[in-house]
């Protein structure tokens, strides 16, 4: 069932007849483009193209005036199973049945528990662990730094540069991703370069850029500025997905581990965007071997729904009662999502799908983008993938400008992607994991042909004023 293909997604074309029936009496994508621009924050927005999301189905996202998008970016890695899954959906209207809310502040609810024992037998780790539940990436990110200090008594952090690990104020001071340069605070964390085959921090060959930057860690900055015995953990990404999609060397985990557990500092891994299969490995740290102390969850965890969750170890997550908490947390209807969500994907096989239509997804985009001079790299782990682009491959110097264009002129041929990294260059494939073969040739060719329109000048400065992205 995991490897079912379908040229037509189930029910797209049905959903999309629906938009149009109705298009008399709703609004057009010109009137809520207007409308957002008047009533939305600005504060919240990061816009690539006027899309107006009125329905969707598999990997597809139907606009408000009945066009169809083939989704590469499911909502920057929300949507794992695509959208309106059967499943997921039965399971939360079943929940709204018995209550429409219930929640853990004060009380246990069912779902709640279910979820935690599921999540705990996924985290590797010979340690007693436990679950802490949130709204979303950032609140875990921020309760676990909160947790973390009180558990080691130690007031420091670690992150890498290009990290991403919320927009609270607290873990925008923690990330080091150039968006959030014009924050202040911060000043316990310490951030120290990624290591980035493509571009060397240290300059010069790749060969040694996990010891280049551990080594700028251990026999530098923790003999200068920042001692060991002060460092409660260290955050890392196992792909540094804002940051740029950058696939380590497979030593860096296992060599991080290592210089965590010489210095008695906790290791946390985000896998927030990454997690739950997206990688080819149900989470991500599977992939090096080894165990964190906690790791975070969020986004595709509660199948559309508001939920993240620290999973770890206990006597962190216990250090203190009452000092992590929303009244809303753990509320029985994301969390019955949230179950619904994995089984889903266990169910069908989409861990190891992800795997190999990884791998399909690469040879696709080798053989579709590797002939343009401003493609100068293409990496990524099952159904995770950048394209760095360019102004040339001699000089590596980033082209934001044609990722803006990329991304626009994409989705005027009806495909959804979005562009990251520390230089707004890359172009982030990350796909729902029910993407099929037949899908993944057509979002390949649609974005072959908008790199072609750019690269040959056919996209102006203008088209793509009102998007800046990031």
């Amino acid at each position: 069932m995991g490897h079912r293909e379908r040229n037509q997604p189930r029910d797209v074309a049905s959903a999309a007849a629906s938009v149009r029936t109705t298009h008399d009496s709703r609004p057009t994508t010109h009137d809520s483009v207007a409308r957002d621009e008047r009533l939305i924050s600005s504060a919240l927005k990061i816009r690539y193209n006027p899309l107006v999301a009125a329905a969707g189905d598999g990997a597809w996202v139907i606009d408000a005036d009945g066009k169809r998008y083939l989704d590469f970016g499911a909502s920057w890695s929300l949507a794992h199973l695509g959208y309106s899954n059967a499943d997921v959906r039965a399971a939360i209207m079943a929940q709204l049945e018995r209550t429409m809310f219930a929640g853990l502040v004060s009380g246990i609810n069912l779902p709640a528990l279910d979820l935690a024992e599921k999540l705990v037998s996924l985290v590797p780790g010979e340690y007693p662990k436990k679950v802490w539940y949130g709204l979303s990436g950032s609140d875990a990110s921020e309760a676990a730094q909160r947790l973390l200090l009180m558990a080691t008594g130690r007031r420091r952090f670690v992150t890498f540069v290009g990290s991403w690990h919320g927009t609270t104020e607290a873990t925008m001071a923690l990330s080091g991703h150039p968006g959030f340069t014009g924050s202040l605070g911060g000043g316990n964390v310490t951030k120290i370069p990624y290591p980035n085959p493509y571009r060397n921090p240290f300059g010069g060959s790749s060969e040694r850029v996990t010891d280049q930057c551990l080594d700028f860690l251990e026999n530098y900055l923790f003999d200068t500025i920042c001692p060991p015995g002060d460092v409660a953990a260290i955050f890392a990404e196992s792909v540094q997905s804002d940051g740029g999609d950058v696939v380590p060397p497979p030593d860096f985990l296992p060599k991080l581990r290592a210089l965590c557990d010489r210095h008695g500092i906790l290791l946390v891994i985000d896998d927030i965007k990454i997690g739950l299969g997206r990688t080819g490995k149900m989470l991500s740290i599977e992939h090096a071997g080894i165990a964190a102390d906690l790791v975070l969850l969020g986004k595709s965890l509660g199948g559309g729904l508001p939920l993240s969750a620290i999973v770890g170890r206990a006597d962190v997550l216990d250090a203190g009662t009452g000092v992590a908490l929303f009244t809303t947390v753990g509320n029985a209807t994301s969390c019955a999502a949230g179950l619904a969500t994995i089984e889903v994907i266990e169910r069908e096989g989409l861990v190891a799908r992800a795997a190999e239509y990884g791998d399909y997804l690469q040879r696709c985009l080798v053989q579709a983008l590797d002939r343009y001079e401003i493609v100068g790299d293409i990496r990524g782990l099952g159904m995770i993938w950048g394209v760095e682009l360019v102004e040339d491959r001699a000089g590596k110097r980033p082209n934001q400008p044609a990722a803006a264009k990329i991304v626009y002129r994409a989705w005027e041929l009806g495909l959804i992607v979005y562009y990251a990294g520390n230089w707004s260059n890359v172009l982030e494939i990350t796909p729902p994991l029910v993407l099929t073969k037949a899908e993944i040739e057509r979002g390949v060719a649609i974005l072959a042909e908008a790199t072609a329109d750019v690269a040959a000048g056919r996209v102006s400065d203008e088209a793509i004023a009102a998007f800046a992205g990031w």
